[in-house]
């Protein structure tokens, strides 16, 4: 299989060139030159094995193909809970128990174990520069950390993200060289694609991308979704329904994309926090990235998100059709609290603000009547709670337990230089 830019001005390239460049030369995203048809599908025995079939049309003929088993194997060795929550046909995902304690920590690995691979005899390393605005560097850093032939610069905002995060950040060093950007997350990653676009830097420094905006991150978290839906049809002969805290889109791509494998998903409900950009799309307005607001959901602290680029795109740039078929809304600050408040409160139930807002989400739709009483839905837990114990353990009264691996990465020093938000800093950094 061939991918293509959403932009429609580069030339096709195979799936490895695809992960290895990030992203098009052309300023777009790589995606599929045409969707595989949509087929009959089944959970394997693990993740990995359910990740192997279901990627395996996006390998085809690939130089990657027969590593693909391996790739899967190597990248998903820890659980992926789709855990009851105490209302009833309500769920919620966990995908917080890998290394680094958030979702990110699947397509992160899964792209370390395919540039290692693509990597294996090259005489210059390749440099990974990936712009965060919370969980993305940590689960990068953790995932490429002394891979061999491979460097990661990470940029995140200085300020704006939480205590923990910024010391997965800045705590492996090595290999991994953390940058804290003096400005937004819109900053850190206008930053990261004006550097992957620079030719005359690219002769002379090897890059690549471990943004959202990578397909090699993309493609592999379709896997989660395939292997809860369809264990979860097995057992209860019926779709499920997704509420997917959003914030630079990818995650919620991923949905849409393993949707149209054929993957027994029904709806696709799209949270997001206070940055409005998507919710007043979806309600019928033009499509206009603004400047990032901060929130106590930072990992969705975006203004312009990178993936709506290949919704467009899947939808033949439809803007009507592409409405009918999402909804998207805003939760605040306020309402993030009372939800992780009264969830504890009622329930003993404990979210991160990202998860809170999908929580928040579902509720409305069930008091709403749009989410039926027989239907089953699940919220997608982004984060361990404890990674935001500022912002939670105040709401409910209790000191979170932290995971092993997150509390191994918090006992090592942590460090990361300062950097203004203009690119000739960042050149000079990954020249330097």
């Amino acid at each position: 299989m061939n991918f293509i830019s959403t932009r429609g001005s580069a030339p096709a390239v195979s799936l490895s060139q695809a992960i290895a460049a990030g992203l098009a030369p052309d300023g777009g995203l790589y995606v599929p030159q045409q969707m595989p048809a949509p087929r009959a599908l089944r959970a394997g025995r693990s993740l990995a094995a359910t990740a192997d079939a279901l990627l395996q049309p996006f390998f085809a003929d690939d130089r990657l193909e027969a590593e693909l088993p391996g790739i899967c194997s190597e990248a998903f060795d820890f659980p992926v809970p789709l855990q009851a929550l105490a209302t009833p046909n309500d769920h919620v995902l966990e995908l917080f128990h890998g290394p680094t304690a958030a979702f990110k920590d699947f397509g992160a690995r899964f792209l370390a174990a395919s540039l290692s691979r693509l990597r294996a005899g090259q005489a210059r390393p390749l440099t990974i520069v990936v712009a965060t605005s919370g969980d993305t560097g940590a689960a990068v850093a953790a995932a490429f950390h002394n891979q061999p032939n491979l460097k990661v610069v990470v940029l995140y905002p200085d300020g704006r993200v939480s205590p923990r995060q910024a010391h997965q950040l800045g705590c492996l060093g090595d290999n991994i060289h953390a940058l804290r950007v003096a400005g937004s997350f819109d900053d850190c990653q206008a930053m990261a694609k004006q550097a992957l676009g620079d030719v005359e830097l690219q002769a002379q420094v090897p890059l690549s991308s471990a943004n959202s905006i990578s397909l090699g991150r993309l493609l592999p978290q379709m896997s989660y979704y395939a292997h809860a839906a369809l264990t979860h049809q097995a057992i209860h002969g019926t779709a499920l329904n997704f509420v997917i805290p959003t914030g630079n889109l990818g995650n919620a791509m991923a949905a849409v994309m393993a949707r149209a494998l054929g993957v027994p998903l029904g709806r696709i409900v799209l949270a997001t926090n206070a940055n409005r950009v998507l919710p007043d799309y979806f309600a019928g307005g033009q499509y206009m990235p603004q400047a990032s607001v901060a929130t106590l959901a930072n990992a969705m602290d975006v203004g312009a998100p990178s993936n709506f680029e290949r919704l467009h795109w899947l939808y033949r740039g439809d803007d009507v059709a592409l409405r009918a078929a999402f909804v998207s809304r805003p939760v605040d600050d306020a309402t993030i609290r009372d939800t992780i408040a009264a969830r504890f409160s009622r329930f003993g139930e404990v979210f991160c603000p990202h998860t809170a807002t999908a929580v928040q989400l579902l509720e409305q739709l069930r008091a709403s009547g749009e989410a039926a009483t027989g239907e089953h839905w699940a919220v997608v837990a982004t984060a361990h709670p404890a990674k935001f114990e500022s912002v939670v353990e105040p709401l409910i009264g209790r000191e979170i337990p932290v995971p092993p691996a997150l509390a191994a990465l918090l006992e090592r020093p942590a460090h990361a230089d300062p950097i203004e938000p203009d690119y000739a800093a960042l050149r000079a950094v990954l020249l330097g």
